[in-house]
Protein backbone atom coordinates (compact mmCIF):
# COMPACT_ATOMS: atom_id res chain seq x y z
CA UNK A 1 0.00 0.00 0.00
CA UNK A 2 1.26 3.46 -0.92
CA UNK A 3 2.07 5.80 1.29
CA UNK A 4 0.94 9.23 0.28
CA UNK A 5 2.24 12.92 1.33
CA UNK A 6 -0.06 15.24 2.49
CA UNK A 7 1.55 18.49 1.70
CA UNK A 8 0.80 21.55 4.23
CA UNK A 9 2.69 24.81 4.23
CA UNK A 10 4.06 27.23 6.90
CA UNK A 11 0.80 28.47 7.93
CA UNK A 12 -1.13 24.69 7.96
CA UNK A 13 -2.92 25.60 4.65
CA UNK A 14 -3.31 22.65 2.45
CA UNK A 15 -0.81 22.88 -0.75
CA UNK A 16 -3.21 20.68 -2.77
CA UNK A 17 -4.55 21.85 -6.11
CA UNK A 18 -8.18 21.84 -5.63
CA UNK A 19 -9.44 22.05 -9.75
CA UNK A 20 -9.88 20.19 -13.21
CA UNK A 21 -8.65 22.34 -16.14
CA UNK A 22 -11.65 24.22 -16.48
CA UNK A 23 -13.27 24.33 -12.54
CA UNK A 24 -12.09 25.31 -9.07
CA UNK A 25 -13.09 21.97 -8.12
CA UNK A 26 -11.54 18.54 -7.05
CA UNK A 27 -13.37 15.22 -5.81
CA UNK A 28 -11.37 12.25 -4.61
CA UNK A 29 -11.06 9.15 -2.54
CA UNK A 30 -9.14 9.05 0.73
CA UNK A 31 -8.03 6.46 2.96
CA UNK A 32 -6.77 7.82 5.80
CA UNK A 33 -4.38 5.71 6.73
CA UNK A 34 -2.77 5.78 3.40
CA UNK A 35 -1.44 8.85 4.44
CA UNK A 36 2.77 9.07 5.24
CA UNK A 37 1.50 10.86 9.12
CA UNK A 38 -1.32 7.90 8.86
CA UNK A 39 -3.70 10.48 9.72
CA UNK A 40 -4.28 13.66 7.92
CA UNK A 41 -2.76 16.41 9.55
CA UNK A 42 -4.28 19.79 11.61
CA UNK A 43 -4.31 22.17 8.23
CA UNK A 44 -7.02 24.42 6.39
CA UNK A 45 -7.86 25.22 3.12
CA UNK A 46 -9.76 28.34 1.39
CA UNK A 47 -12.03 25.95 -0.28
CA UNK A 48 -15.31 24.33 1.22
CA UNK A 49 -15.48 20.67 1.66
CA UNK A 50 -18.23 18.33 1.31
CA UNK A 51 -17.30 14.57 3.07
CA UNK A 52 -18.88 11.22 2.17
CA UNK A 53 -17.96 8.12 3.99
CA UNK A 54 -18.01 5.14 1.83
CA UNK A 55 -16.70 2.65 4.32
CA UNK A 56 -15.40 2.54 7.69
CA UNK A 57 -15.50 5.40 10.46
CA UNK A 58 -13.60 8.57 10.70
CA UNK A 59 -12.97 10.66 13.45
CA UNK A 60 -12.65 14.45 12.49
CA UNK A 61 -11.21 16.90 15.08
CA UNK A 62 -13.24 20.10 13.91
CA UNK A 63 -11.90 23.47 15.44
CA UNK A 64 -12.32 22.72 19.38
CA UNK A 65 -15.17 19.70 18.29
CA UNK A 66 -15.29 16.14 17.56
CA UNK A 67 -17.31 14.41 15.08
CA UNK A 68 -17.88 10.69 14.25
CA UNK A 69 -18.64 9.77 10.98
CA UNK A 70 -20.01 6.71 9.81
CA UNK A 71 -20.67 4.89 6.28
CA UNK A 72 -23.52 7.04 4.98
CA UNK A 73 -22.56 9.49 7.15
CA UNK A 74 -21.07 13.31 5.76
CA UNK A 75 -20.26 16.31 6.43
CA UNK A 76 -19.79 19.97 5.43
CA UNK A 77 -16.15 21.94 6.66
CA UNK A 78 -16.45 25.73 6.08
CA UNK A 79 -13.48 27.63 4.20
CA UNK A 80 -10.33 28.87 6.23
CA UNK A 81 -11.70 26.16 9.50
CA UNK A 82 -8.80 24.12 10.86
CA UNK A 83 -9.61 20.51 10.85
CA UNK A 84 -7.54 16.92 10.97
CA UNK A 85 -9.10 13.52 10.85
CA UNK A 86 -7.94 10.21 12.06
CA UNK A 87 -9.70 6.15 11.39
CA UNK A 88 -11.67 5.34 13.96
CA UNK A 89 -12.65 1.97 12.80
CA UNK A 90 -11.31 -1.34 13.69
CA UNK A 91 -12.54 -4.01 11.68
CA UNK A 92 -12.20 -1.86 7.92
CA UNK A 93 -9.86 1.10 6.93
CA UNK A 94 -11.87 4.14 6.41
CA UNK A 95 -12.39 5.80 2.83
CA UNK A 96 -14.48 8.64 2.01
CA UNK A 97 -15.17 10.77 -0.90
CA UNK A 98 -13.87 14.86 -0.63
CA UNK A 99 -15.42 17.34 -2.49
CA UNK A 100 -13.51 20.25 -2.50
CA UNK A 101 -14.66 23.83 -4.66
CA UNK A 102 -13.89 27.56 -4.41
CA UNK A 103 -16.57 29.37 -2.80
CA UNK A 104 -16.68 31.44 -5.73
CA UNK A 105 -17.46 29.05 -8.15
CA UNK A 106 -21.37 28.25 -6.65
CA UNK A 107 -22.81 31.06 -8.09
CA UNK A 108 -22.61 34.63 -9.85
CA UNK A 109 -20.67 37.36 -8.29
CA UNK A 110 -24.14 39.31 -7.65
CA UNK A 111 -25.83 36.46 -6.13
CA UNK A 112 -22.59 35.13 -4.25
CA UNK A 113 -22.95 38.56 -1.72
CA UNK A 114 -26.32 37.82 -0.72
CA UNK A 115 -26.22 33.70 -0.96
CA UNK A 116 -22.34 32.33 -0.24
CA UNK A 117 -20.37 34.78 1.86
CA UNK A 118 -22.14 35.58 5.01
CA UNK A 119 -22.26 31.55 5.18
CA UNK A 120 -18.46 31.49 4.36
CA UNK A 121 -17.75 34.10 6.66
CA UNK A 122 -20.42 32.97 9.51
CA UNK A 123 -18.48 32.23 12.95
CA UNK A 124 -21.17 29.61 14.05
CA UNK A 125 -20.91 27.38 10.70
CA UNK A 126 -17.36 25.96 11.26
CA UNK A 127 -18.71 22.27 10.08
CA UNK A 128 -22.24 21.02 9.04
CA UNK A 129 -23.28 17.62 10.08
CA UNK A 130 -25.35 15.95 7.14
CA UNK A 131 -26.74 13.01 7.97
CA UNK A 132 -28.27 10.64 5.06
CA UNK A 133 -31.63 9.89 7.03
CA UNK A 134 -32.82 13.50 6.57
CA UNK A 135 -33.85 14.15 2.51
CA UNK A 136 -31.73 17.00 2.29
CA UNK A 137 -29.02 15.54 3.50
CA UNK A 138 -29.21 12.02 1.40
CA UNK A 139 -29.48 14.37 -2.01
CA UNK A 140 -26.16 16.00 -0.69
CA UNK A 141 -24.08 12.59 -0.34
CA UNK A 142 -25.74 11.55 -3.32
CA UNK A 143 -24.86 14.52 -5.38
CA UNK A 144 -21.05 14.25 -4.02
CA UNK A 145 -20.77 10.57 -5.86
CA UNK A 146 -23.12 11.77 -8.53
CA UNK A 147 -19.97 15.14 -9.06
CA UNK A 148 -16.80 12.43 -8.39
CA UNK A 149 -18.91 10.29 -11.86
CA UNK A 150 -18.58 13.32 -13.94
CA UNK A 151 -15.21 14.42 -13.03
CA UNK A 152 -13.87 11.19 -13.40
CA UNK A 153 -15.58 10.29 -16.97
CA UNK A 154 -16.17 13.68 -18.46
CA UNK A 155 -18.87 13.25 -20.85
CA UNK A 156 -19.82 16.47 -22.63
CA UNK A 157 -21.10 18.80 -20.79
CA UNK A 158 -19.91 17.72 -17.58
CA UNK A 159 -19.04 20.80 -16.37
CA UNK A 160 -22.67 22.17 -16.58
CA UNK A 161 -23.92 18.57 -14.53
CA UNK A 162 -21.25 20.00 -11.92
CA UNK A 163 -21.90 23.23 -11.52
CA UNK A 164 -26.00 22.24 -11.50
CA UNK A 165 -24.89 19.77 -8.73
CA UNK A 166 -23.29 22.57 -6.76
CA UNK A 167 -25.81 25.37 -6.82
CA UNK A 168 -28.32 22.78 -6.27
CA UNK A 169 -26.38 21.21 -2.75
CA UNK A 170 -25.46 24.78 -1.54
CA UNK A 171 -29.29 25.93 -1.81
CA UNK A 172 -29.57 22.40 0.45
CA UNK A 173 -27.17 23.06 2.76
CA UNK A 174 -28.34 27.12 3.49
CA UNK A 175 -31.73 25.85 3.55
CA UNK A 176 -31.60 23.53 6.29
CA UNK A 177 -28.64 25.17 8.42
CA UNK A 178 -27.99 27.43 11.20
CA UNK A 179 -29.39 30.88 11.51
CA UNK A 180 -25.92 32.95 11.00
CA UNK A 181 -23.77 34.66 13.55
CA UNK A 182 -20.86 36.93 12.86
CA UNK A 183 -18.99 37.18 16.56
CA UNK A 184 -16.06 39.22 16.44
CA UNK A 185 -14.71 38.03 19.47
CA UNK A 186 -14.99 34.46 17.82
CA UNK A 187 -13.02 36.17 14.38
CA UNK A 188 -10.07 37.37 16.84
CA UNK A 189 -9.74 34.03 18.82
CA UNK A 190 -9.63 31.73 15.20
CA UNK A 191 -6.69 34.34 13.90
CA UNK A 192 -4.84 34.39 17.09
CA UNK A 193 -4.85 30.62 17.20
CA UNK A 194 -3.63 30.31 13.22
CA UNK A 195 -0.99 33.24 14.13
CA UNK A 196 0.55 30.98 16.82
CA UNK A 197 0.63 28.02 14.80
CA UNK A 198 2.10 29.75 12.15
CA UNK A 199 4.53 30.98 14.02
CA UNK A 200 5.54 27.75 15.57
CA UNK A 201 5.29 26.33 11.76
CA UNK A 202 8.29 28.76 10.69
CA UNK A 203 10.36 28.55 13.74
CA UNK A 204 10.47 24.89 14.80
CA UNK A 205 13.89 24.15 14.01
CA UNK A 206 14.93 26.92 16.45
CA UNK A 207 14.99 26.47 20.23
CA UNK A 208 11.20 27.42 21.52
CA UNK A 209 9.47 28.61 24.67
CA UNK A 210 6.31 28.99 25.78
CA UNK A 211 6.29 32.86 26.19
CA UNK A 212 7.43 32.60 22.49
CA UNK A 213 4.54 31.29 21.20
CA UNK A 214 2.32 33.88 23.43
CA UNK A 215 3.63 37.00 22.01
CA UNK A 216 2.60 35.57 18.62
CA UNK A 217 -0.94 35.26 19.51
CA UNK A 218 -0.30 38.48 21.73
CA UNK A 219 -1.47 36.84 24.64
CA UNK A 220 -0.65 36.03 28.44
CA UNK A 221 0.79 32.40 28.87
CA UNK A 222 -2.04 31.11 30.62
CA UNK A 223 -4.38 32.34 27.75
CA UNK A 224 -2.21 30.53 25.25
CA UNK A 225 -2.30 27.05 27.41
CA UNK A 226 -6.24 27.56 27.34
CA UNK A 227 -6.15 28.36 23.74
CA UNK A 228 -4.47 25.62 22.87
CA UNK A 229 -6.49 22.99 25.43
CA UNK A 230 -9.96 24.13 23.56
CA UNK A 231 -8.75 23.99 20.18
CA UNK A 232 -6.44 21.12 19.86
CA UNK A 233 -6.71 19.23 23.19
CA UNK A 234 -3.34 19.39 23.89
CA UNK A 235 -1.08 22.00 25.38
CA UNK A 236 1.64 24.25 23.06
CA UNK A 237 4.84 22.76 23.50
CA UNK A 238 2.89 18.82 22.93
CA UNK A 239 2.05 20.77 19.64
CA UNK A 240 5.63 21.79 19.14
CA UNK A 241 6.53 18.06 19.67
CA UNK A 242 3.68 16.67 17.31
CA UNK A 243 4.64 19.33 14.45
CA UNK A 244 8.66 18.26 15.05
CA UNK A 245 7.85 14.81 14.31
CA UNK A 246 5.57 15.00 10.84
CA UNK A 247 8.60 17.36 9.59
CA UNK A 248 10.74 14.70 10.66
CA UNK A 249 8.32 11.80 9.17
CA UNK A 250 8.60 13.93 5.59
CA UNK A 251 12.14 13.68 5.89
CA UNK A 252 12.45 10.09 6.39
CA UNK A 253 10.57 9.64 3.77
CA UNK A 254 12.22 11.84 1.28
CA UNK A 255 16.22 11.95 2.44
CA UNK A 256 18.62 9.61 3.61
CA UNK A 257 19.83 12.39 6.34
CA UNK A 258 20.74 10.42 9.32
CA UNK A 259 18.68 9.77 12.08
CA UNK A 260 20.37 12.36 14.37
CA UNK A 261 20.59 14.85 11.68
CA UNK A 262 16.72 14.97 11.41
CA UNK A 263 16.42 14.82 14.71
CA UNK A 264 18.86 18.02 15.18
CA UNK A 265 16.92 19.31 11.52
CA UNK A 266 13.84 19.68 13.04
CA UNK A 267 14.39 21.27 16.26
CA UNK A 268 15.38 18.28 18.61
CA UNK A 269 18.49 18.80 20.80
CA UNK A 270 19.02 14.71 21.82
CA UNK A 271 18.29 12.02 19.51
CA UNK A 272 17.22 9.70 22.49
CA UNK A 273 14.68 11.90 23.21
CA UNK A 274 13.47 13.06 19.65
CA UNK A 275 13.65 8.52 19.03
CA UNK A 276 11.22 8.25 22.73
CA UNK A 277 8.77 11.32 21.25
CA UNK A 278 8.69 9.41 17.72
CA UNK A 279 7.53 6.10 19.42
CA UNK A 280 5.42 7.36 21.82
CA UNK A 281 3.55 9.40 18.42
CA UNK A 282 4.26 6.70 15.82
CA UNK A 283 4.67 3.57 17.75
CA UNK A 284 7.89 3.03 15.56
CA UNK A 285 11.46 3.83 16.14
CA UNK A 286 12.38 6.85 13.28
CA UNK A 287 14.58 3.64 11.56
CA UNK A 288 11.82 1.00 11.29
CA UNK A 289 9.23 3.66 10.49
CA UNK A 290 11.92 4.20 7.39
CA UNK A 291 12.46 0.66 6.98
CA UNK A 292 8.57 0.46 6.29
CA UNK A 293 8.44 3.21 3.60
CA UNK A 294 11.33 2.08 1.58
CA UNK A 295 9.27 -1.92 1.59
CA UNK A 296 6.42 -0.10 0.82
CA UNK A 297 7.51 2.09 -2.14
CA UNK A 298 9.66 -0.83 -3.28
CA UNK A 299 6.33 -3.01 -3.37
CA UNK A 300 4.46 -0.53 -4.85
CA UNK A 301 7.17 0.17 -7.95
CA UNK A 302 7.46 -3.40 -8.37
Amino acid sequence: MQKIEFIIDQHLKEMTQHRTDTLSIACYETTIVQNVHRHIPLHWHDELQFVAVLQGTALFHINDQKMILSKGDGIFINSGIMHMAEDHGVSENCIYLCLNLSPHVIMPSDLYIKYVHPYVTATNLPFLYIERANAWGEQILDAVARIRKELVHQVPFYEVNVASAVLNMWKLLIMNGYSLEHDPSEMSRNNRMKDMLQWINLNYADPIKLEDIAKAGQLSRSETCRYFKQILKTTPMQYVIEYRIQRSIELLQSSKRSITEIAYEVGFNSTSYYINQFRKTMNSTPLRFRRELNKREKEHNS
